[in-house]
């Protein structure tokens, strides 16, 4: 896909100003791919339900529309922390998505889950599609996640996306952007998550970096 990436965070804070009115980044992110970096490791777990979880708390409800599909491959683990640190990285993962599908600058469900410098670059990634009428179309594949503890509340996420057949799609005419898979097509995501007072899983820092070696196949 020729989109932007998520945000890094030295380069788009300037414009968050947009979604901190509801309340919790990334880089440059392009999409392409037909055979997929590391397709024969680990089952595809599906898109997760943001509105649903294992604990108690009322989470936004995000619905995707039917030409948006995330895959997450390998996204487990035994413990209970780390399991809920993916399981709220992949519903942030569809949140954004969501709020740019629906041209959605006031989501609720973004600063529910990003905070601080994370929560500045996605407002401006997000203000960058709906500017421009600009929405997204397709498949990504996100896989290779390696969790890291720091402590009870604060953990290091690194994971792979293939965006080969995910595109930018015009809102107005409805036509597709699609380009080549390339090495651009997958990115690599430095992540970390803070759990906050509600024991919600909030990405506080994410750093994208297109083409990275170890993602690409």
């Amino acid at each position: 896909m020729k989109r932007r990436t998520l945000p890094a965070a030295a380069a788009l804070a300037a414009t968050a100003a947009l979604l901190l009115t509801a309340c919790g980044s990334e880089d440059d992110s392009s999409k392409t791919n037909d055979k997929i970096a590391g397709s024969d490791s680990a089952s595809a777990t599906p898109s997760v339900s943001p509105s649903s979880s294992a604990d108690d708390t009322t989470r936004p409800k995000v619905t995707l529309p039917s030409d948006v599909h995330n895959i997450y491959e390998g996204w487990t683990s035994n413990d209970p922390a780390e399991a809920a640190a993916l399981a709220d990285a992949k519903r942030r993962i569809e949140a954004t998505n969501a709020a740019i599908t629906d041209d959605n600058l006031n989501s609720k469900a973004i600063p529910f889950y990003y905070t601080g410098d994370a929560l500045l670059d996605a407002a401006n990634w997000i203000r960058g599609y709906t500017e421009d009428d600009y929405t997204i179309t397709g498949t990504t594949r996100y896989y290779n996640p390696r969790l890291t503890k720091y402590s009870k509340s604060a953990v290091g996420l690194i994971y792979c996306s293939d965006e080969g057949k995910a595109f930018d799609k015009n809102r107005k005419t409805g036509k597709i952007d699609k380009t080549p898979v390339t090495k651009k097509s997958y990115v690599l995501y430095n992540t970390r998550l803070d759990k906050n007072k509600n024991g919600i899983w909030q990405t506080s820092k994410l750093i994208g970096s297109r083409g990275a070696e170890e993602c690409t196949p």
